[in-house]
C-alpha cells in the first residue's frame, strides 16, 4: 500500500502519467549484477553462468533473470561481481573518475557504489568511504574486502568531523545522500512505513547539511555527484537549487542522458537553480530501474592547478622494520611479489596503505587500506583480505577448484580438502578467481575461509 499523501503529491507531479507510475509497483522488479575488473580468473562473460544482458548506462552492469541465484554462487564469493539495483549504478559513472585521484564516497554503506568507484580507479589513487552508521559500516568493509579493493580507508564518522579533517582535499566527492526512499517501496515495505511528509523534510534538511560539508571538502575544479532514491522535489531539485544558491562557485554540468533517462524538472522547486534541466530523474515506468535521482555539480577552477593539499592529520606513519619482520618470513616463504614500503601496523595488524594516505588520529576507522594480517608473536597469520586481492601467478602455493567441483563447496562451508600439495599457505581459487586460504600440511588442507562467511548449504 502506498502512502495516501505520497500518492496524491505524485499524481499532482505526473498528470497523465501517474496511471503509468503506478501500474510500476505491480511489475517485477528489474535484477542486476556488474562485473569487477579488478578480479582476474576465466573470462566470467564467456561462461554464460547467468542469463546477462546489458544496463546501458553502466560498461559493467548486466540484468539477469528473476529465478536466477548469483547471491549464491561461489563467484560471488569470490568478488567476481556486485549485486546492484540497476539504477544504483549511474551516479558513479557520472563521476568522471580517474585514476589516482583522491575521491570520498561520503555515505558510502552498503558498498555497492565505493566498489564501483574504486573499481574504475584500478587499484591507484585514494578512496575514502564513509558510513556513519557503525553497523552498516561493517557491511561496507566487508564488501570492499570481497571485491578485492586495495586502496580504500572506511571510516565510520560525521560529515562534520570529516570536513575538519580534509577540507579543500578531494578531487570528486559522491554524495549518495540518505532520503525518503520513495524510490526503493517496490522492493522495501520498511521504507514505506516509514514514509510521510515531514521525514521528506527532514531529509531534505539533512541533505543540505551533508551538501555543505562536502563542498568544505572538495578541490577547487572538483566535481560532485549528488543522487537520491526517492521522487521528492525538496530532495531533489530542492536541495540541488539551495545548494547553488548558498555556493555560487558551483553550477550544474551538462551531461548526456542514456535513452529512458528523464530532465530534472525546475517547474517543482521554488527558486529553481539555472540548469536545473541538466539534472537527471530516472523513473521506473520509463526505465528498466527504480527511481533515482542525480546532479552533477562542478566547481568552478582548475582542478590541475590546485595546490598541494594536505589533511589536517598530515599524512599516516609507516611501520617499522620490526613491526614487518614476521611478514616478510611470511611474504618469502608464500608471496611471487614483495611490498617495499606503505607498511601500518594498526594494534596488531598490518595494512598495506594507499601511497600518501592521511593520518587517522582521532577518526572511526574500520579499514586503512588493504588487511595484509596479523601478527601473532613470531608468526604472522595473512588475512582473507589479501587472499582476495591474489592471482595465482602471485603465489607459490595454489589450488585451484571448478565451480561445479564437490570441493570448492566443501572449502566454502569450511571443510578440510583432502587434498595433497606442498606445505604451507595455500591460496583457493575458483576458476582462477581467489576465494580464501588454506594451511597444507602434504596431505590435507586445512580450511581458513572466515568462520562468519561459511555458506551452510547455501552453495551452487
Amino acid at each position: 500500500m502506498l502512502p495516501i499523501d505520497f500518492c496524491a503529491r505524485m499524481e499532482k507531479m505526473l498528470g497523465g502519467e501517474y496511471d503509468d507510475f503506478v501500474k510500476s509497483y505491480e511489475r517485477e522488479r528489474f535484477h542486476a549484477l556488474r562485473v569487477n575488473p579488478l578480479k582476474e580468473g576465466e573470462d566470467f562473460l564467456s561462461k554464460n553462468v547467468f542469463n546477462l544482458s546489458p544496463v546501458t548506462w553502466c560498461p559493467n552492469g548486466y540484468y539477469y533473470d528473476a529465478q536466477e541465484q548469483p547471491g549464491k554462487s561461489p563467484y560471488h564469493e569470490a568478488g567476481v561481481y556486485y549485486i546492484q539495483e540497476p539504477s544504483a549504478m549511474a551516479p558513479v559513472e557520472y563521476l568522471g573518475v580517474n585514476k589516482g585521484e583522491r575521491i570520498l564516497d561520503l555515505c558510502a554503506a552498503p558498498g555497492g557504489k565505493t566498489t564501483q568507484i574504486a573499481a574504475a580507479m584500478g587499484g591507484e589513487g585514494l578512496l575514502v568511504a564513509n558510513e556513519i552508521n557503525p553497523s552498516r559500516a561493517k557491511i561496507l568493509s566487508l564488501n570492499i574486502e570481497r571485491m578485492g579493493v586495495t586502496n580504500c580507508l572506511v571510516t565510520s564518522e560525521t560529515p562534520q568531523k570529516l570536513a575538519e579533517v580534509f577540507e579543500g582535499y578531494f578531487d570528486r566527492i559522491l554524495v549518495d545522500a540518505p532520503c525518503s526512499g520513495e524510490g526503493m517501496f517496490i522492493k522495501n515495505d520498511t521504507a514505506t512505513g516509514e514514509w510521510s511528509l515531514e521525514n521528506v523534510q527532514m531529509c531534505a534538511d539533512r541533505q543540505d547539511e551533508i551538501l555543505e560539508c562536502a563542498a568544505r571538502m572538495l578541490a577547487s575544479g572538483g566535481r560532485i555527484v549528488f543522487s537520491t532514491c526517492t521522487f521528492a522535489p525538496s530532495e531533489d531539485e530542492g536541495s540541488v537549487s539551495r545548494f547553488i544558491e548558498k555556493y555560487p562557485d558551483f553550477h550544474i554540468a551538462d551531461i548526456a542522458k542514456f535513452e529512458g533517462m528523464d530532465a530534472g524538472r525546475p517547474e517543482w522547486v521554488d527558486n529553481p537553480a539555472e540548469g536545473l534541466e541538466k539534472t537527471i530523474r530516472l523513473w521506473p515506468h520509463h526505465l528498466k530501474g527504480e527511481g533515482h535521482y542525480l546532479a552533477v555539480l562542478d566547481r568552478d577552477g582548475d582542478l590541475s592547478a590546485s595546490k598541494i593539499r594536505v589533511s589536517r592529520n598530515g599524512l599516516a606513519p609507516s611501520a617499522g622494520k620490526n613491526d614487518t619482520a614476521v611478514y616478510k618470513e611470511f611474504e618469502k616463504d608464500t608471496l611471487n611479489f614483495e611490498i617495499l614500503s606503505g607498511f601500518f601496523k594498526f594494534g596488531e595488524q598490518l595494512y598495506k596503505i594507499p601511497k600518501a594516505m592521511p593520518g587517522i588520529d582521532h577518526m572511526k576507522v574500520l579499514r586503512p587500506g588493504l588487511h595484509l594480517g596479523t601478527i601473532k608473536k613470531k608468526r604472522f597469520e595473512p588475512s582473507h583480505a589479501l587472499a582476495l586481492t591474489l592471482t595465482k601467478d602471485k603465489v607459490k602455493r595454489c589450488v585451484d577448484l571448478g565451480i561445479d567441483s564437490a570441493e570448492i563447496k566443501q572449502f566454502l562451508t569450511g571443510q578440510t580438502l583432502n587434498i595433497a600439495s606442498p606445505k604451507g599457505w595455500t591460496l583457493i581459487t575458483v576458476d582462477g578467481y581467489a576465494v580464501g586460504w588454506g594451511k597444507s600440511d602434504g596431505r590435507i588442507i586445512k580450511n581458513h575461509y572466515p568462520k562468519g562467511l561459511r555458506i551452510m548449504g547455501g552453495v551452487l
